[in-house]
């Protein structure tokens, strides 16, 4: 608690009458209870984040498995978020330049997965939608392939993996001098 000490009464009346000063000391235990006691509640009522995964099933090393071009696009990541997508072989490749985290791209997959789809139920095989083939090279950074991942699960494609460039898709990444 609160406790005042004062000094004693008029020692001598021929001083001249001045304010007194007062000491005062005050009790802080029942704050500091007080305090520990918000804390303990805090901790114990708050939740922690739990961490986000996200799910990415990759084949075995060594592993590869033949693709229909009709139902596959590739998906090339530059640098500074430069994407690059095409439908089939690189051979053969017609490029659409994109940027990473933009609408274009969205719109892309799902023009894309619609093709795959048609094409699918057109040799009897509806359940077969979109395959994309993502290619990071190494001057990309992680929030675009982060990105690219991200669009895959809002689009709901079903099957993508995460390869290598080939030589022939090195090249087209190049920026184009004019």
């Amino acid at each position: 608690m609160a406790e005042l000490n004062t000094g004693a009464a008029n020692e001598g009346a021929k001083r001249k009458i001045r304010s007194k000063k007062l000491s005062s000391r005050v009790d802080l235990t029942a704050m500091v209870d007080l305090a520990f006691l918000l804390i303990t509640f805090f901790m114990l009522t708050t939740s922690l984040t739990k961490p986000q995964a996200m799910d990415l099933t990759m084949p075995a090393n060594g592993e590869s498995s033949a693709v229909d071009e009709n139902r596959t696009m590739t998906v090339l990541i530059g640098e500074n978020g430069q994407l690059k997508s095409f439908m089939g072989m690189a051979a053969n490749a017609k490029t659409k330049e994109l940027k990473a985290g933009t609408s274009g791209f969205r719109q892309e997959i799902l023009a894309n997965k619609k093709k795959a789809l048609a094409y699918s139920a057109s040799i009897g095989r509806p359940e077969r939608g979109l395959i994309v083939l993502i290619k990071p090279d190494t001057k990309s950074n992680y929030r675009s392939l982060v990105d690219v991942l991200d669009e895959m699960a809002i689009s709901g494609v079903q099957t993508y993996a995460i390869t290598d460039l080939t030589k022939e898709e090195k090249t087209l990444l190049k920026p184009e001098k004019s």
